[in-house]
């Protein structure tokens, strides 16, 4: 069942190994609105962070051998959901993604996308897994044997396929730059796992995503509050940042029957 390394709840490091959960570091992060709505935390620390990914490995299979490919959409704006429903639209032809079992893949099914990115937390190494390299196609995985995490790679893939409009997840403004600069509009970039970047940092997502999600980032808030063109959600919201980010979360609102939001309720403590 090989070896996962999350960045998960609070950001903390936790390190699953042959489906047990090994090591869970402390979080800088306490508590999260969207974590006591929809599980009931109330404070993450080691003991309910360990839980949380006990009860997703029994649930869905998360780093194990019987992974749960497809799912449901789990919340109403995160940015797989986003993604999910711009494919299942045809405004995107592709999503490059990280995900436990497979690195870095190029999917182009929906259910997919929302199946192994909707309820994961920040991958940093993992390990290869047959049935989701199987579901995905090893000729969509940058490599099946090794799964890395590498999205400039990914991208490289995807725009090998013929693919037109791309969106890929990065983690780093690095990668935003470079993908950004390399490739211009043809990649629609999400940028995910926020938690701790500078000021600096988060300028320079709006200077290249399209959509930046919040997490528990003090910076993304106050820069979306000036730069951002479209705000869906108040506790954990994610910013439009282009035209095109824009557009893809208001289809999504569209499709909740809501309208975009430009306050800030209950967020993460603290923010960092």
């Amino acid at each position: 069942m090989g070896r996962h390394v999350m960045e998960a709840l609070g950001k903390a490091r936790v390190v699953i190994e042959d489906g047990k959960v090994v090591s869970v570091g402390e979080p800088v992060v306490k508590y999260c609105p969207l974590f006591y709505k929809y599980r009931g935390i109330k404070e993450l620390n080691c003991d309910t962070i360990r839980e949380n990914m006990e009860f997703r490995m029994r649930a869905f299979g998360m780093c194990c051998p019987n992974r749960d490919v497809r799912m449901d959409n789990f919340l109403s704006f995160g940015i797989s959901e986003v993604m999910c429903l711009a494919l299942s639209k045809g405004i995107l032809d592709a999503v490059v993604t990280a995900a436990d079992g497979c690195g870095t893949a190029v999917i182009t099914d929906p259910g997919i996308v929302q199946g192994m990115g909707g309820r994961i937390s920040g991958i940093v190494e993992t390990s290869p897994i047959e049935k989701v390299i199987d579901a995905i196609g090893p000729e969509n995985v940058v490599d099946p044997k090794t799964t890395p995490i590498d999205q400039r790679k990914g991208v490289e893939m995807a725009v090998s396929k013929g693919y037109k409009k791309i969106a890929v997840t990065v983690a780093f403004p690095d990668d935003a730059e470079y993908l950004r600069k390399k490739y211009g509009d043809s990649v629609v970039i999400m940028a995910v796992h926020t938690t701790g970047i500078s000021e600096a940092d988060a300028e320079r997502y709006f200077d290249y995503a399209d959509v930046i999600t919040a997490c528990a980032s003090r910076y993304v808030r106050e820069v979306g509050s000036k730069r951002a063109l479209i705000q869906a959600g108040t506790k954990v919201p994610i910013y439009g940042a282009t035209e095109f980010g824009r557009q893809i979360i208001q289809l999504k609102l569209d499709e909740l029957g809501r309208t975009a939001d430009n306050t800030l309720d209950e967020s993460p403590d603290p923010l960092l």
